[in-house]
């Protein structure tokens, strides 16, 4: 059976050969590497541009970051035929085509992620380590944190001020040099579409930008998700006084402070929302405007194939929703969490319009391919193409998230200034 006749149905004249090949996991792909440029930019717009408003958030976004990085090239392993030969991009990286560059920015773009962590952690992983180093007689469970710790300080055990300034300067040097990183690191994946030429929906020049747009304000919007999520379990433990709190925070206090960093971050993420809105409809404009040749079956498609995916669940119910919830006065933190959810949907619709409904039309021009998403899965291939894959891929950064929050803790604790 040929990859992709499971879940493609043909309508008018359709050439044999032609099917979605791209399925659910493409989709989840530009979604998920968007997650994690956004993140970073979040945490940079502290570390960078000193808004010290997001101070709390920018911590817990950097990590967080670092936890997508992990999930980001999945779906394309689960996508190929053959997966194993996915380590090819960063084995042998080059810069003759855009995946292949993919290997370098990827590698780059973790080196500076895992090197910020450090200079920003340096202090916590010294003082854990040093009275573990310091006791005699220690059980087998500090052992094995001692040796975590101890590998993470890698020597360097000097906490003084001046020591603390100079991981403050390398903080803010690889968050301002990890920006442009991490926007590349999505914008290839819109570059790869836009560079198509053979496909009338995907060749336009905005295709990058519109995807870095996109990525900032759902990767903002993940960020402010957990977020909220992990300070209602917070909330929820410190009044059934399950956990001391270091800095004796109440109920009241860390509901007080979560309300205040999701109405700051809420106004950068309307800000960045503007912008990819902007952008998608003047792309929209300017292909009417132009009517090229292939402009009658995208009309089809936007207007007619897809008008539903696009104008209502896209625009309608991903951005102007949204869009009106954070533009009320007075935020509340279930309508923060109902217009992140919706903004997220939003994005993830971008993708899948653009993904799925890129492969819509024939290359006839005559006919059009609908795709069904495996929801059922009955064999392994609509496991990791159907929906089950997809939201695999999802929840796979809140385990890794909480994880490696376990060594690098987003709350309550002291950084390197």
């Amino acid at each position: 059976m040929v990859h992709g006749e499971l879940w493609t149905v043909k309508e008018l004249f359709v050439y044999p050969n032609e099917y979605i090949y791209w399925s659910v996991q493409i989709v989840m792909y530009p979604f998920m590497t968007g997650l994690v440029a956004g993140a970073f930019v979040l945490s940079s717009l502290y570390h960078v541009f000193g808004i010290k408003e997001l101070k709390d958030i920018a911590r817990f976004a950097l990590v967080f970051s670092f936890a997508l990085l992990f999930v980001a090239p999945v779906p394309i392993i689960l996508h190929l035929q053959h997966p194993f030969r996915g380590i090819n991009n960063l084995m042998t990286p080059h810069f003759t085509s855009a995946i292949a560059a993919f290997g370098i920015v990827f590698s780059t773009y973790g080196a500076i992620v895992a090197s910020e962590l450090w200079f920003l952690y340096r202090r916590h992983f010294v003082n854990i380590a040093q009275p573990l180093k310091e006791k005699q007689d220690k059980t087998l469970a500090e052992w094995f944190k001692f040796f975590i710790f101890c590998s993470l300080t890698l020597g360097v055990y000097d906490v003084s001020e001046e020591s603390l300034k100079k991981d403050e300067k390398a903080i803010r040097i690889l968050a301002g040099l990890g920006i442009p990183v991490a926007c590349f690191l999505h914008g290839y994946a819109g570059f790869i579409f836009g560079s198509v030429k053979a496909n009338a929906l995907w060749m336009t020049p905005l295709m990058p930008v519109i995807f870095i747009m996109s990525a900032i304000v759902s990767g903002i919007a993940l960020c402010m998700l957990t977020y909220i999520l992990t300070m209602e379990i917070r909330k929820f433990l410190a009044k059934r006084k399950k956990t001391v709190q270091p800095m004796h925070q109440t109920s009241e206090e860390l509901q007080s402070a979560e309300i205040t960093v999701i109405r700051m971050t809420a106004k950068y993420l309307l800000l960045f929302l503007v912008f990819a809105i902007s952008l998608e409809l003047l792309d929209l404009v300017f292909r009417g405007y132009t009517a090229t040749k292939s402009w009658d079956v995208l009309r089809s498609v936007i207007y007619g194939k897809d008008f539903t995916s696009i104008f209502i669940l896209q625009y309608t119910i991903g951005n102007l929703i949204p869009f009106i919830l954070f533009l009320l006065p007075n935020l509340t933190i279930r309508r923060a969490v109902l217009a992140v959810l919706l903004v997220m949907f939003g994005v993830f619709m971008m993708r899948w319009n653009v993904v799925i409904g890129g492969q819509a039309f024939s290359l006839s021009f005559a006919g059009y391919m609908h795709y069904h998403l495996p929801i059922i899965p009955h064999d392994w291939e609509t496991v990791k193409e159907g929906l089950v894959g997809a939201a695999g891929v999802f929840v796979m950064p809140f385990v890794l998230f909480w994880v490696i929050a376990k060594i690098f803790p987003v709350f309550d604790v002291k950084e390197s200034h």
